[in-house]
């Protein structure tokens, strides 16, 4: 995946940590809009599949390429430079894993506390609480 449009450093971090903390976000409205009422979910199963389908979402390409790394052998020179030229930033990449997951986990806790609110102060029909 082109991940050009990131920055290098910590900069490219933060900046992939808002992009996965945005698709957390707004993962969880999606869920919580559509999905909630009609498959009679709870808050556990709205939370996990909000995050599960968010952190592929946000930290897909990433975290594959962090998988990729550690289990194809790096023998040759070659084959490191090959690895290592369809990374965006290299040297920060498991900073950025880090990052994207902790960032989508902040974006779903935060729709979910936001919808909790909403739903205790009245937004929501009868139906929906508990």
């Amino acid at each position: 995946m082109n991940l050009s449009f990131l920055g290098y450093g910590m900069r490219g971090v933060f900046e992939a940590g808002l992009i996965a903390l945005a698709a957390g976000l707004v993962v969880f409205a999606l869920v919580h809009g559509l999905l909630r009422r009609r498959m009679r979910w709870s808050d556990a199963h709205e939370i996990g599949w909000s995050w599960l389908v968010a952190v592929a979402i946000g930290a897909g390409a990433d975290t594959w390429q962090l998988f990729y790394l550690s289990v194809i052998p790096l023998q040759s020179p070659v084959t490191i430079r090959r690895v290592l030229a369809d990374i965006h930033d290299p040297d920060y990449l498991s900073t950025r894993v880090f990052m994207e997951f902790a960032a989508v986990s902040l974006g779903v806790m935060l729709g979910w506390w936001i919808a909790r609110l909403r739903r205790h102060m009245g937004g929501a029909s009868g139906q929906d609480r508990k």
